[in-house]
């Protein structure tokens, strides 16, 4: 992003936070639905100082990493090796693919029932759901990449000594990053609204939770913050795979 751009981003969040500052002190709006931007600070180095129910709020935002990483290094460590032998065997494909349709549109929150019957309502569900949730935008991706290298570059391979390990390590799974790291930054997305949700459901922590406890005591205030740090961490785990997609794929756009 350039400087121009970085300042017309600026100006519209601050635009954005001087309409909530109006708004909420002129009285138009019930401080039960709209808290004022001083009691939300308030309400956040209040949280910071004290913790939320016993816990720290480092914990809470901990918690809710933790499951979502697990979740998604499982996820990741599954989608790849299939995906690649997905994209390039016709038929390992269409013996997955059927699976992967048939979930892949199911809400997750509407088998979540089913985990937490089998794993009870601990983090093993949560993170069964996460990784779910992340597995199928990362699998396609990868078969995606895989069906777009060009034959050429694989035959050039063969031709000079590869063998099937050479050719998906060093052709096919570099060709397939572009696809994938655009499937991590959806995958993560669709994880992270998961997470959120499954932590109001069934949770003792997080910032699911927080957000929803907070909710039956009219802590609007809290919510609010709660919602600003799930958005900012958001943004800041959509910034270091951008940062990682830039230095491992320079060559992206430029082919």
């Amino acid at each position: 992003m350039n400087l121009r751009n970085l300042g017309i981003s600026t100006i519209a969040v601050l635009a954005v936070i001087a309409a909530w500052w109006i708004v909420s002190v002129s009285g138009a709006v019930s401080s039960l639905f709209l808290p004022t931007p001083i009691a939300v600070w308030k309400a956040f180095l209040e949280v910071i100082h004290d913790g939320y129910k016993g816990s720290s709020l480092l914990l809470h935002i901990g918690q809710s990493l933790k499951r979502l990483g697990i979740a998604f290094a499982i996820a990741l460590l599954i989608a790849i090796p299939l995906g690649l032998l997905s994209g390039y065997f016709a038929k390992v494909r269409a013996l997955i693919d059927p699976f992967i349709e048939f979930y892949r549109p199911l809400p997750p929150l509407a088998y979540y029932t089913l985990l937490v019957l089998w794993l009870g309502i601990g983090d093993a569900s949560k993170i069964a759901l996460l990784a779910l949730a992340a597995f199928a935008p990362l699998y396609l991706s990868v078969v995606s990449g895989v069906s777009k290298v060009p034959r050429d570059r694989i035959n050039g391979a063969r031709s000079l000594g590869a063998n099937q390990w050479d050719i998906f390590a060093h052709v096919i799974f570099p060709s397939t990053l572009p696809d994938l790291f655009t499937g991590i930054r959806t995958s993560i997305g669709i994880t992270y609204t998961t997470l959120v949700a499954a932590e109001m459901i069934a949770a003792v922590s997080g910032m699911g939770w927080m957000v929803l406890d907070a909710s039956k005591f009219l802590r609007s205030d809290i919510i609010f913050v709660g919602i600003i740090l799930m958005g900012l961490i958001a943004i800041l785990i959509d910034v270091l795979i951008r940062w990682l997609e830039y230095n491992r794929v320079p060559w992206k756009g430029k082919e």
